[in-house]
């Protein structure tokens, strides 16, 4: 093959592509299935119950629409206990929504949570921390190259060396925490924000560290947990829960 033709298709792998985009143009053209995954854009995992109830449609009618969608690869599952929840598979299938919203000027639909603010912003989940600042603790780990996915553990995570150095300058018992007989660290999917959150030895390190520290002080009679103000000094990405919660 010349260098002329080394970067062209082939008639079949046109062919091929060109399928494919009639099949995903066929999965998200059904109304739906259209109001399903463009529910799914705020990064909220939800229910086929959820699902169905937004879509306007049947249970039973809602999982056939979600098998579709998980065959053409446009959303995935998140299994939690006995729940399984739904999400999009990727940011490039979110980016594809969104433009195809661009150019049918619909506006995004909305999901209004119904928990209340202090039990959404912050909360005990067993012995970690959960609610919107469990998911933001857990997403700055991520966006700051300290988290990886843990190689033969789904939903696993194991701290990078750059993640290990920065936990133990924050005062986490790292090697204690790798030490307990449990999962070290590990997505767990939260019910007001679902979206996951930090579980695992190490996030309850980390939640024994902060009430220790003073940076969230528990509630004496629920699982909330309030953000002090050393706690939105010294742990300033916390900050942003509190305009979602």
């Amino acid at each position: 093959m010349n260098a002329r033709n080394a970067g062209q298709r082939t008639q079949p792998e046109e062919d091929d592509a060109d399928l494919r985009l009639a099949r995903l143009a066929s999965a998200i053209a059904e109304p739906a299935r259209a109001r399903m995954l463009c529910s799914l854009l705020d990064r909220h995992a939800r229910t086929a119950t959820e699902l169905a109830v937004l879509a306007e449609v049947a249970p039973s009618t809602a999982s056939a629409h979600l098998a579709k969608l998980r065959e053409q690869g446009l959303v995935e599952t998140l299994a939690q206990g006995k729940h399984r929840y739904f999400r999009l598979s990727s940011r490039e299938v979110a980016a594809a929504l969104e433009a195809l919203q661009v150019v049918a000027g619909t506006p995004r639909q909305r999901f209004k949570p119904s928990t209340p603010s202090r039990l959404r912003l912050a909360r005990t989940c067993y012995d970690h921390m959960a609610g919107a600042a469990g998911v933001a603790l857990h997403d700055h780990l991520q966006s700051q190259g300290w988290l990886g996915d843990k190689a033969g553990e789904e939903g696993g995570y194991e701290l990078t060396s750059a993640g290990e150095r920065a936990l133990q300058d924050w005062g986490v018992d790292v090697e204690a925490a790798r030490a307990r007989r449990r999962r070290f660290a590990c997505a767990c999917v939260d019910w007001s924000e679902r979206r996951p959150h930090l579980g695992g030895a190490l996030a309850a390190a980390w939640l024994e560290l902060a009430v220790r520290r003073g940076w969230v002080r528990p509630d004496l009679d629920s699982r909330a947990l309030a953000l002090t103000p050393k706690g939105r000094r010294e742990m300033p990405f916390l900050v942003a829960a509190e305009a979602v919660a």
